[in-house]
């Protein structure tokens, strides 16, 4: 029992308990971004024992990064060491049990089947519509849940997406072109929305993980005017959807 020690208080909480906790240690996530979503879930994920942890990215830690984005210090900084080696070792000091992966790349149509395959759960910490079209589409063709969201000024949105259960992201935003396209280069970014939709994106993991039930709604906030809304997605599935119900991959070119 020593290797649950740490996940003592984990345990006690019922809907997740040993048996929760063994599935948790044997399971497999991906997260595409480490930037301050990508962080957040990932700190989340390691301390709660998700056993094996990809994380992706093709960025640099810069100065200003640090307002926001958890895992990094000034250090990280000045030496531009790339996200995910700054991130990994943070990480394993954490937890050096959970066995964190840092791929150091972008994600793209080349290379998005083979690094997201064989996971159980794809979380997303990316900050534009094209990777996150492509995930949904990768999501699709490997048959893996995964967990949309996304944060810019004080707001932000997040959505759990399982093929062939619930709607997917083309059908939710099926117009490429209309799409939100702030970001935080625009219009600015306050760290607290990033923690709390990374807090979010994690919690919806660990009820996927361990197989509970999942929240069917779009969840929407903005903590700046105090507003939250839910809006219930479960039968928002287009019936003509390009991805989920004809299996065309634009973004994966297939």
């Amino acid at each position: 029992m020593k290797k649950f020690a740490r996940y003592e208080k984990q345990i006690l909480f019922k809907p997740i308990g040993l048996e929760g906790q063994k599935r948790l240690l044997k399971s497999r996530a991906a997260i595409v971004g480490m930037g301050a979503l990508g962080t957040s879930i990932a700190n989340h994920l390691v301390r709660s024992g998700i056993g094996y942890i990809r994380i992706i990215d093709h960025d640099y830690v810069e100065l200003t990064n640090l307002q926001r984005q958890l895992l990094y210090d000034e250090e990280d900084a000045e030496g531009r060491l790339p996200k995910v080696f700054a991130a990994e070792r943070k990480l394993s000091k954490i937890n050096s049990t959970v066995k964190v992966e840092p791929v150091f790349t972008d994600l793209n149509r080349e290379n998005a089947e083979e690094l997201l395959a064989g996971f159980d759960v794809i979380l997303d910490g990316t900050d534009n519509f094209p990777t996150r079209y492509l995930i949904n589409e990768a999501s699709i063709k490997l048959g893996i849940p995964w967990i949309y969201g996304g944060v810019v000024s004080a707001r932000g949105i997040t959505a759990v997406i399982i093929p062939g259960k619930t709607p997917c992201l083309r059908c939710l935003f099926p117009d490429m072109n209309n799409v939100p396209t702030e970001t935080a280069d625009t219009a600015g970014i306050v760290s607290p929305i990033t923690a709390i939709i990374g807090s979010l994106e994690a919690t919806g993991a660990l009820k996927l993980l361990t197989g509970a039930e999942v929240s069917p709604y779009l969840e929407q906030v903005d903590i700046w005017s105090d507003s939250f809304m839910q809006m219930d997605i479960s039968k928002g599935k287009n019936p003509d959807c390009p991805v989920c119900v004809h299996h065309q991959f634009e973004f994966l070119g297939s």
